[in-house]
């Protein structure tokens, strides 16, 4: 399950780049296809840390709640961000949080946790 996870937020980070890309130029039906292709990753991203969650459950720590809800802080930036370059609006504030958020769970995830790199 974590490899599932680790490849679908690497993806999700991938598809908003392309996506955001794609909408400054203007190409708004591959765009919208790639937006919604990165939501359905998005699914995938929470269905398997909730997974990964679930699968932590005796090891329940605030360490653990933290990365949940950077995650998903992460998650919801990247939405706001997608939805902003699809509108041609700035969104320099969801980028500054995105960066933090990811940051964040990043490193939570594999410094801190079980499952992570470092022991």
């Amino acid at each position: 399950m974590v490899h599932l996870h680790i490849t679908s937020w690497a993806l999700a980070i991938i598809l908003l780049f392309v996506v955001h890309y794609l909408y400054k130029q203007n190409d708004g039906k591959f765009a919208k296809i790639l937006h919604m292709i990165l939501r359905l990753d998005s699914l995938i991203v929470i269905i398997s840390g909730l997974a990964l969650f679930f699968s932590y459950a005796n090891k329940l720590n605030g360490e653990l709640i933290f990365k949940v809800i950077a995650g998903l802080w992460a998650l919801i930036s990247i939405e706001m961000i997608t939805v902003k370059a699809s509108k041609n609006q700035p969104a320099k504030s969801f980028w500054i949080q995105f960066v933090i958020a990811a940051l964040l769970a990043i490193l939570l995830g594999f410094t801190r946790l079980p499952l992570g790199l470092l022991p």
